[in-house]
């Protein structure tokens, strides 16, 4: 397996620290709002990142935070009048949810900030004590970005002379402008927390670190975790940051490799609620199937950045369509798990630093031979065996695929509606069982002019939409 790592600028060879076990960590949600594109493309993203270690016999321990400590949150419920922990709990339970329709599977860990901070303390009395940060007279404690010689070499920025002299603002007491908090002491009356440094509220860059610590990383290895990941927009100053401080706080460096996913524009425009233009997920899934949205969502390399328009999404379903209507096709069919050599060319794709063009070319190209098979005379056996295997296996790696197929194209009906014809087959059942066959007609023609269309199967009577 190979693995582009956007520090090295390069694809590398995938190989774990521990044979076959992987660690990787993933920068999560600050939950003061509702979910967005950006943050369901990440999520994915990783989902997908974890299904093909899983495929390639790996087995993962996959960790993501929660930020419920920010100035955001302080200020949502400020604002509000509500407990800061009703709008984070209100807000993470939202994105749960939001990323259960999209096929994601939640992480092993789901480490909290309010539940790190004693690792967060212990992380900055560690830099204190090795001469790597500094409190200030404020009360607050920065990071000294210039006792780390190797600061800036994650994201390969750049600061000239007048840079490094220049202090953010004329009060700060940093010694250098890029030094970063580490603790802020808090003297206004907000939400505070305390510590051996006085009261105050930890910085953002500090959690990841200390939650790896915490959770997963070992001991005498060179790296905490193998894999570290996050959108493209938090290369830096984030994990620049993160990595400094575990690199000066431990005797270990952040991570071996660091993937990081692409913006979603829409409609050519970076995603930015300064910009107006912010496309919450929870207003996607009113409209569309949340495996649509998946598919769509996965559909270009997850480095690419993605514009998110309606017009494509429509298309993109078109050939997620394909995928349901042959498995409607063998809908009675069962199998049992057997290796093909879709199977095979598919993992080799996906493996290759997760190239979903090529996989979902051989997937167009599975469901087309089979079709033209399945077309000609014949019982076809052990083609239909070998297909059923393959849809299984797109199912467990790519995470689509998994709906009935009849269900699947219920969408675009309403609830009120669905309701409605399910009450119908109801009925139109127990007019057969009492062999009363012409109300069970009357009651078809009746479900049959709302739009869809009826097929009796030994599992049941199952509807979709014309």
């Amino acid at each position: 397996m190979t693995i582009y790592d956007s520090v090295q600028k390069t694809k590398r060879e995938f190989i774990p620290q521990d044979d076959n076990r992987v660690s990787l960590y993933v920068c999560g949600p600050t939950v003061y709002d509702d979910a967005h594109l950006g943050h369901a493309k990440s999520a994915l993203v990783f989902d997908l990142l974890t299904r093909v270690l899983k495929a390639n016999g790996y087995d993962v321990t996959y960790a993501r935070n929660i930020t419920d400590i920010d100035d955001k949150i302080i200020n949502k419920a400020s604002q509000s009048g509500k407990e800061i922990k009703e709008i984070t709990d209100f807000y993470t339970d939202a994105y749960h949810k939001e990323m259960a329709q999209l096929g994601i599977k939640r992480p092993n860990l789901e480490p909290k900030a309010t539940e790190s901070l004693e690792a967060m303390i212990e992380l900055i009395q560690k830099l204190l004590d090795s001469n790597h940060a500094y409190k200030t007279d404020d009360g607050d404690v920065y990071f000294d970005t210039s006792s780390d010689s190797e600061y800036l070499k994650l994201s390969c920025r750049v600061q000239d002379e007048d840079d490094k002299k220049q202090r953010v603002e004329s009060s700060s007491q940093k010694k250098n402008s890029a030094d970063f908090a580490l603790w802020k002491s808090v003297k206004d009356g907000s939400v505070t927390f305390d510590s051996p440094f006085g009261k105050g509220r930890p910085g953002w860059h500090l959690e990841c670190s200390a939650m790896i610590e915490k959770h997963l990383a070992h001991k005498g290895r060179k790296f905490a975790v193998d894999i570290h990941g996050g959108g493209a927009d938090l290369l830096f100053p984030h994990h620049e940051n993160e990595a400094a401080q575990t690199r000066c706080a431990t005797d270990h460096a952040l991570a071996n490799y660091w993937m990081h996913n692409g913006f979603v524009n829409i409609d050519g425009e970076k995603m930015s609620k300064s910009l107006g233009n912010s496309f919450f997920l929870k207003d996607a899934l009113k409209v569309y199937d949340g495996e649509v949205l998946r598919f769509y969502l996965l559909s270009t390399h997850y480095r690419s950045n993605f514009n998110f328009n309606e017009e494509d999404l429509v298309a993109s379903k078109k050939r997620l369509d394909k995928v349901y209507r042959l498995k409607k096709r063998l809908f009675e069919l069962t199998c049992e798990d057997a290796k093909t050599p879709f199977k095979e060319e598919l993992l080799k794709a996906l493996s290759d630093d997760l190239n979903v063009s090529t996989s979902l070319a051989l997937i167009d190209e599975m469901i087309s031979h089979a079709n033209e098979t399945l077309d000609t005379a014949g019982k076809h056996k052990e083609l239909k065996q070998e297909t059923l295997s393959n849809l299984a296996y797109i199912e467990e790696v790519w995470g689509f695929g998994a709906k009935n197929p009849y269900e699947y194209f219920q969408w675009g009906v309403n609830e009120e509606t669905k309701t409605k014809i399910n009450e119908l087959i109801k009925q139109r059942d127990e007019a057969k069982k009492a062999k009363d066959f012409a109300a069970a007609d009357k009651i078809r023609d009746e479900i049959l002019f709302l739009g869809v269309s009826l097929m009796d199967t030994p599992q049941g009577t199952f509807w979709e939409r014309v």
